[in-house]
Parts: structure tokens; sequence; C-alpha cells
């Protein structure tokens, strides 16, 4: 996907989510506090970020997905894998508007949206990383990350032409909040130096960072880890745990590495062929007779 593709997806302006209530607690901060000793009550339901609905959605005769159906609770880290060609990618697509499926439906914070385009999804708090990075390669790590500020710029054209007044006051906060994410991400020493330069693991996290710069409430991540080295992924699960924690982000993430998956994710769906074949917990997706045939090859006795 080229670049001009991409900032018509990044940019956003993302409302905050109502708060959840008293009694609910954010999976990560599940998987900090541990368990304690003696029967603990159930936990209430979580809120539903996202839901999706029976979608189905076809390149002519070839089925992409068929009839799926799963949910993204708020706070929680999800992940969507299968092998290749199982839809993965559609799904996403479909999730920011860039997909229109021919049947189902999806909600968004309670809101059920149809023909849903890539710039309206961003607006309402949807940002997304790619499978391939889609930066624009002679800018800057920090001119990058400042377009995701774009649609949360108020001044017109005229004002950001003359960068004077308030519109140099708007650009002087945005690019506040941008060394935010820069430090955050630790990536202050390629702050000045064009993407294009860096070695592919900083440019994905460069990525993220643009995504960052939305202040989503859902982010969609579109094999973030692939073709990193281990000391790469072990940086980048950290930024994605930090993510979801510090930012209370709600994260949906394509992943390969299944010790990844398990280690990160909250819940899991499974789809094949198009089709989910599983959704539940890593430790019930990873023991589920139908994923292991997928994945492994290995016949049903």
């Amino acid at each position: 996907m080229n670049a001009e593709v991409t900032t018509a997806e990044a940019p956003a302006a993302a409302a905050a989510v109502a708060d959840a209530p008293e009694n609910d607690t954010a999976p990560a901060e599940e998987r900090a506090a541990g368990h304690g000793a003696g029967a603990a009550p159930a936990p209430a339901p979580k809120e539903t970020l996202l839901a999706v609905e029976d979608v189905s959605l076809a390149f002519g005769g070839v089925k992409a997905l068929q009839n799926v159906s799963f949910d993204i609770a708020k706070g929680e880290i999800r992940a969507i894998i299968g092998p290749n060609g199982a839809g993965k990618t559609s799904m996403l697509n479909v999730i920011n508007g860039f997909y229109h499926p021919q049947e189902g439906r999806i909600a968004f914070k309670g809101q059920l949206r149809r023909r849903m385009r890539p710039h309206f999804a961003a607006a309402q708090g949807i940002a997304r990383t790619f499978q391939n990075v889609a930066l624009f390669r002679g800018m800057t790590t920090l001119d990058n990350i400042m377009t995701g500020r774009a649609l949360k710029m108020r001044r017109g054209i005229l004002w950001q032409a003359l960068h004077w007044g308030p519109a140099r006051r708007e650009e002087l906060e945005h690019r506040e909040f941008v060394e935010h994410v820069i430090d955050f991400l630790e990536i202050e020493h390629i702050r000045k130096t064009p993407v294009g330069r860096l070695p592919y693991g900083l440019q994905k996290r460069v990525e993220l960072g643009r995504a960052l710069a939305m202040e989503p409430d859902l982010l969609l991540l579109d094999e973030p880890m692939a073709g990193m080295n281990l000391e790469e992924k072990e940086d980048m699960s950290r930024f994605i745990i930090d993510v979801n924690e510090q930012f209370g982000t709600t994260i949906a993430l394509i992943e390969h590495d299944m010790g990844v998956v398990m280690d990160l994710s909250d819940r899991v769906v499974v789809l094949d062929h198009g089709e989910k074949i599983a959704d539940g917990t890593p430790e019930e997706v990873q023991a589920d007779r139908r994923v292991i045939d997928a994945y492994l090859g290995v016949p049903n006795d």
C-alpha cells in the first residue's frame, strides 16, 4: 500500500470511550494483579467496544470471510490468528472501512456502522498499522508521526500556510504530544532522521508511533513483528503491553508468532479459510483440536 492511501487512514480524532463500570477490571490489570487466595466473585461483563456479527466478504467467487462473528472488549488485547490466506487482514480492512462486506454488520461503541470509510473510522477512534511498512520515506521520524495529528488540527489551510498566530500555537501543541510519543517509544535519537534510512525494526516502531499520535480507542496491528529479530520482537511486545496498560488502548493484533500471541493476548479468535474455527482464551485456543489441525496439518483421530 502506498503512502497516499496510508495518510487517508492514519490521521484521526479519537473520541473518549465511556468509562467502564467501577467493578470492571481492565484485562491488563488482571494480568498484573494475579489471583488471590480463596474464591473470588465472578467479574462483571466487560464493555464491548466493537462487535462483528455474521460478516461475509467475497471478491468475485473467492470468499475471504464467511459468517464471522466475534467481539472486542474495552481494554483488552485481542489476537486474530490463522494460517496464511485465512482472512485476517481482510477482517482488519473490514473493521477500518477499507473493505465493505456483502453481509453482516459491525458495531463500534454501540453504534452500527454502515458503509464506513477509512477516514470516518479514523475520526471515530480506530487507528492501524500495516503488514508492510507504509511511511513517507523521505520525511523524518518526527514529521511522519506528526501526520497522525492531522485530523486534530482545526485551523484551515490558509492559516497553516501562513504558519502564524493560532496556527503556529496549534502546531506547537500537537508537536508537544508527538514528542511525548517519541519519548515513550524510545526513538529520540532518530527523531530528525528520514525514515527511509532506518532499519526495518525502527520503521515499524515509527509506524506504531504515528498510530498512537491519533490517540485511538481501538488500535489495529497487522503483523507488528513480522521480519523482526528476537530483540526487536521483545521491544515491540513491551511497547504493545505498555500501550495497553498506560494509554488504556484496546488492541486487536494479527501475529504469526504463537509465543507472542499466547503471552500478550487476553483472548484469541482463530480464522481458517475465512471461517471462525475457535474463540477463547489463549489456553483454550491452544488446546483446540481444529486449531491444531489448521496450523500443523495433523489429521483427526
